[in-house]
């Protein structure tokens, strides 16, 4: 179709689109590096022989070393141009331009240099599309580069003696490229111009890895942001006056957390930045009225460094809030929330749980629980060494069987009456449903500490898994909720699932929000590598890091001889059996009696009487 007479110019915009992206430049350069090194090492004859015969051994010997140093780090550099990082098109301007001239320089490789002129042309061409500051920056980068460059070394070196056919065992070919990095001969023999080449090569890739590595080590860091005090101090003052809308809240105050605060100082967002991606979690803090003054900011910033914005785990409010920002927004789970004045152990959905805890009295197994401010100081000194949720205001159970120390749950403020459940350990040795034993503990002694909410863990995908196993269910759901099963081999999906409704909760549904289609998968891997949501608790057993002296394990517990009423337990069931050390046995006993230790801290022990054992 011809355009019409009033059909609109092509535009700047419309050109923009047509030039080649900064992933498709950063494949090129990356590409163009890997050819210079192949061809610098093998330095085939061309038909410019003639005019190679001008230019002296030792000229050539020194541009084809120098070619493979430059071709290492272009394909270095690859990882930034593909983020627009504007330094890393400056420093690939440079080497792709030197590759040119040392192409024509190494026996005057014109093809070759036709070949490193494109990224030259093609960078200089989309120089305005390379414009992300750089990333804050630490000297830990410097031995990163070290490994990286020292297996390129290897395997550069191993290749130059194969296609310079040299002689000697695998030893002394290791040997032989070890030696030549610092400009010594090593065992190796090659023919007369050979044994030049390969030396001029092995000491340009040496003098390229001191290079990199001290530039990287000696350059001026730019540390990482940090939580400060003042921050800490404010962020905890949203805390308090809406902190009971998320129960991630309290996750903000990591201190490996940004802090992005809203003009008015009424909203902030805290985020990590992990390969490239700025990651939120959780809800803004502060008034929902603030939080488009806080978003606007952050979306800016995450486009000056060129990062990736994405929240992981926000609330409905939340993610209405970032889609009319401009982010898409996807359900990604739900989290599990119990209503402490909801919850009877004797309901019938709850029998399972009924059966765990009976077993787990049944063997003399223990359960003190603790505000982390009404801890001795040593307590809870030794408890920071092990857990972030050391506020005050925190919650600390303790699991002993025989006044022997075999898991520990830590919990997080939510709000003023909520508990968020922040840590999960427990001994190998024990059985399953330690975990469960422990949380039903501290729901009974809710009203004591004066919460009315707990939220468990986050619950990936739970609809489709909750959905997909009813009857009537689509063909699709139920595919989809087998791939969600096949998953749960190496990620807790559903055994989180069944963990969390087996306390029968409330589920509060969590998005996630990303800006384009295809940085779906980096937000999510990004997450991930982040334990954001993933292994933050984990129900895995894991080796325990105390010690048997351990203030906060001791357990120098007083107990009253007047117990308060306790809710009933139910008949008990059989005991789960898992194929692991340590299963309970299969005895199952009626009869419960609570023992409160008072004043300052609360101890909640069961003592079983006898009763016939329970057959299957």
């Amino acid at each position: 179709m011809t355009p019409g007479k009033d059909a609109p110019a092509p535009t700047a915009g419309s050109r923009w689109r047509r030039l080649p992206t900064p992933a498709l430049i950063a494949a090129l350069t990356a590409l163009v590096g890997l050819v210079d090194v192949v061809t610098a090492i093998s330095h085939r004859p061309t038909r410019w022989t003639w005019i190679g015969r001008m230019i002296p051994g030792l000229v050539t010997d020194a541009a084809t070393g120098t070619s493979v140093g430059a071709g290492l780090l272009l394909i270095g550099l690859a990882h930034g141009l593909r983020r627009r990082k504007r330094r890393a098109w400056r420093a690939a301007v440079i080497l792709s331009g030197a590759a040119v001239l040392l192409d024509l320089a190494r026996g005057f490789a014109v093809a070759a240099a036709a070949l490193d002129a494109i990224p030259f042309a093609v960078l200089l061409a989309t120089r305005a599309r390379f414009h992300a500051a750089g990333d804050p920056r630490t000297r830990w980068r410097a031995l990163g580069a070290l490994a990286a460059l020292a297996a390129a070394d290897l395997t550069i070196g191993l290749s130059l003696i194969s296609f310079r056919h040299g002689e000697g065992a695998l030893a002394d070919r290791l040997t032989h490229v070890l030696a030549g990095l610092v400009g010594v001969s090593g065992p190796v023999r090659f023919g007369p111009r050979d044994a030049d080449l390969v030396g001029a090569v092995l000491l340009a890739l040496g003098a390229v890895t001191v290079g990199v590595t001290g530039y990287l080590a000696l350059r001026p860091a730019r540390p990482v942001a940090r939580l400060t005090e003042q921050d800490d101090t404010g962020l905890r003052a949203l805390l308090a006056r809406h902190g009971g809308r998320d129960p991630l809240g309290y996750t903000a105050l990591r201190r490996d957390n940004s802090v992005l605060w809203s003009p008015s100082g009424k909203a902030a967002i805290t985020y990590r930045v992990v390969s490239g991606v700025a990651l939120v979690c959780g809800d803004p803090l502060g008034d929902p009225e603030a939080w488009p003054g806080a978003i606007g900011p952050f979306l800016e910033l995450a486009a000056t460094h060129a990062w990736v914005p994405a929240v992981v785990g926000c609330g409905p409010d939340a993610g209405r809030a970032w889609q009319r920002a401009g982010l898409r927004v996807l359900e990604l789970g739900d989290q599990a929330i119990v209503r402490t004045a909801q919850f009877r152990l004797d309901d019938p959905p709850l029998h399972p749980l009924r059966q765990t805890v009976a077993t787990f009295e049944g063997a003399a197994h223990t359960a003190r629980i603790d505000r982390i401010g009404d801890l001795r100081e040593d307590e809870r000194g030794a408890l920071v060494e092990r857990t972030a949720a050391a506020d005050p205001d925190g919650v600390v159970v303790r699991a002993y069987h025989h006044d022997q120390l075999c898991g520990l749950l830590t919990f997080a403020p939510w709000g003023r009456d909520g508990l968020a459940l922040d840590r999960i350990h427990r001994e190998r040795t024990v059985a399953g449903g330690l975990t469960e034993f422990m949380l039903v503990a501290l729901l009974r002694d809710a009203p004591r500490l004066g919460v009315s909410r707990v939220s468990l863990t986050f619950t990936a995908f739970r609809t489709a898994l909750a959905r997909g196993e009813r009857l009537g269910a689509s063909p699709a759901l139920k595919v989809w909720r087998r791939v969600l099963l096949g998953a749960s081999r190496w990620f807790q999906i559903e055994s989180l699932y069944r963990f969390n409704a087996r306390f029968a909760p409330d589920w509060q549904p969590r998005y996630v929000c990303w800006p384009v289609t295809r940085d779906l998968p980096r937000v999510l891997l990004a997450a991930m590598r982040a334990e954001v949501l993933v292994s933050r608790p984990t129900l895995l057993p894991c080796r325990p890091r105390w010690r048997t002296d351990d203030p906060v394990l001791t357990s120098d517990v007083t107990i009253s001889t007047d117990p308060p009423p306790a809710a009933p337990v139910g008949r008990p069931g059989l005991a789960r059996r898992e194929g692991r050390p340590g299963v309970l046995g299969r005895d199952g006993r009626d009869g419960r009696q609570v023992r409160e230790r008072p004043p300052r801290n609360s101890a909640v022990r069961s003592k079983v009487s006898s009763s016939p054992k329970q057959t299957p």
